[in-house]
């Protein structure tokens, strides 16, 4: 199968769960996929986002090698599906120490825009979340922006960010 042009047959999660499938367990058809997902073109990465997302959830050690680059990936002008995905990901991973603090920049910036779509918001809420375990300092900064966006938030924000709080209170401030 060539990946890039089963992306262009269609986006929907039965030709990401297809994709997915077709790599499996192979490194090197993961990293043709991940060479897809931080190409340039909107519509290759947002559809290769998906599929990336979907073999992440069942072969997560996959994403190893090539973490640096997904992480420093959002330096670019990237598009929300390519945020959303990224962001997804990283919630579950352990971030690598030198990216920690762009991550968090990163993060920070997504939850206090006016642009960002709630789940891009409800992810980086998670990572920075993650993030305060390691960096307890944060917590209160953390939590005052997710009060914030809870005020007139979204379902999805409302959600998350209950979620979100009770974990930042169970972790001790140094503060």
């Amino acid at each position: 199968m060539n990946i890039e042009e089963q992306l262009q047959v269609e986006h929907s999660k039965a030709n990401a769960l297809y994709i997915a499938n077709y790599i499996g367990n192979d490194q090197s058809k993961f990293t043709e996929l991940v060479g897809l997902f931080l190409g340039d073109d909107y519509r290759t990465t947002q559809r290769a986002g998906h599929a990336l997302s979907t073999v992440f959830d069942v072969y997560p050690e996959l994403i190893k090698p090539h973490i640096d680059k997904i992480i420093l990936n959002l330096e670019k002008d990237v598009n929300d599906a390519v945020k959303r995905n990224t962001l997804r990901i990283l919630q579950d991973k352990t971030i690598p120490e030198a990216h920690e603090g762009f991550l968090a920049n990163k993060c920070f910036d997504y939850l206090l825009s006016n642009k960002e779509p709630v789940a891009i918001k409800a992810f980086a809420m998670t990572v920075l979340a993650n993030l305060c375990v390691k960096y307890p300092d944060l917590k209160n900064e953390l939590k005052t922006i997710i009060e914030d966006l809870m005020e007139n938030g979204t379902p999805g924000i409302l959600s998350r960010g209950k979620s979100v709080l009770k974990k930042l209170n169970t972790i001790i401030s140094t503060v």
